[in-house]
């Protein structure tokens, strides 16, 4: 059964996705990547481009791409960040 998860884009992952938060509906056995790739494909090269270099956390745990998405409600995106 389909359940809502709130994808939260941080720094330079909300600039290419053009907004902090989107919901999204997924089934709980779908695997992380193939939400990135959906993600991807809907926000175009600039977003895509940041997908593959960010970390991410599934309610507050790191996930990669093959963690299913379970029953999570929220995922982090977090790209790389620079500073010193």
């Amino acid at each position: 059964m389909p359940s809502q998860l709130t994808v939260r884009f941080f720094a330079g992952a909300a600039a290419a996705a053009g907004t902090e938060e989107r919901r999204v509906e997924v089934s709980p056995a779908t695997p992380l990547g193939d939400l990135l790739d959906r993600l991807g494909a809907e926000g175009g090269e600039a977003l895509t481009r940041v997908l593959a270099a960010s970390s991410f956390l599934l309610d507050a745990t790191a996930a990669r791409r093959e963690t299913p998405l379970g029953e999570a409600t929220t995922l982090d995106v977090l790209p790389p960040f620079a500073g010193g």
